[in-house]
């Protein structure tokens, strides 16, 4: 869904810039009220990305701090958590789906694309659940704290946006195990998202019939992204080539 969000939002906002005989650059511009009417839709009209964390299993070490951590903090009063004794120890085959939903909104927090400080915020509202020893599917949710970094792809000839994780924040946990699941949903998105392809340059080529001589080709020849306050500008470069 990420990947086709960020292929969407190129139709849009083009301005030429000063060029030379040989060379031009256009730029292509995408605002924060652009993303929100562009994820708006998106959530609207699709199922909510939902990718598997069931493969992406910490140490056996790692998995059981956590799991005693939560068993110590987890109560049915908890409306995000289940601490049903382990399948393995009760004998009932209890399913547990290990998966992290990306929602619209989740206790307040949209998931959006923010333009902040030369950089790009993305907040993530989820929900979930894992499989954690000891204490059986854990049910959580909450928001996770991410950036995106952008970088070109010399060899591909593209544009790429890799989402970045820092910190999760779990509802009715206190904290309490927002690491663990910080690094599952980074895993996850490490295999199944990253690198988002944001534009490739054969894409933006085309040609321009000249009149009684043929055509004009406008080859894209590079990438160099520009954050400003609200807004991401992207200057593709091009050289102007007969035929």
């Amino acid at each position: 869904m990420l990947k086709q969000m960020f292929t969407i939002g190129l139709a849009v906002f083009l301005f030429v810039s000063a060029a030379t005989a040989q060379k031009a650059e256009v730029t292509i511009s995408l605002n924060e009220t652009f993303f929100d009417a562009l994820l708006d839709s998106v959530f609207q009209n699709f199922d909510p990305l939902e990718f598997s964390i069931a493969a992406n299993r910490l140490n056996r070490r790692d998995a059981e701090t956590p799991s005693r951590t939560f068993d110590q903090n987890i109560t049915s009063s908890q409306p995000f958590a289940s601490n049903s004794a382990s399948p393995r120890l009760s004998g009932k085959n209890v399913p547990c789906k290990e998966a992290v939903r990306i929602l619209r909104e989740m206790n307040g927090v949209r998931t959006a694309v923010r333009f902040r400080d030369g950089k790009i915020f993305v907040p993530l509202a989820f929900s979930g659940n894992y499989y954690a020893p000891f204490v059986g599917c854990v049910e959580f949710a909450g928001w996770a704290e991410s950036n995106v970094d952008l970088e070109f792809d010399q060899a591909g000839q593209r544009l790429i946006g890799k989402v970045r994780v820092l910190s999760v924040n779990l509802s009715g946990f206190n904290g309490v195990g927002g690491k663990v699941i910080a690094r599952l949903i980074q895993s996850s998105m490490d295999k199944k998202i990253n690198p988002i392809e944001i534009i490739r340059l054969d894409k933006l080529s085309f040609g321009v019939p000249i009149r009684g001589s043929g055509n004009l080709r406008m080859k894209a020849i590079g990438a160099r992204p520009e954050l400003a306050n609200g807004s991401l500008n992207i200057h593709i470069s091009y050289e102007f080539l007969k035929g």
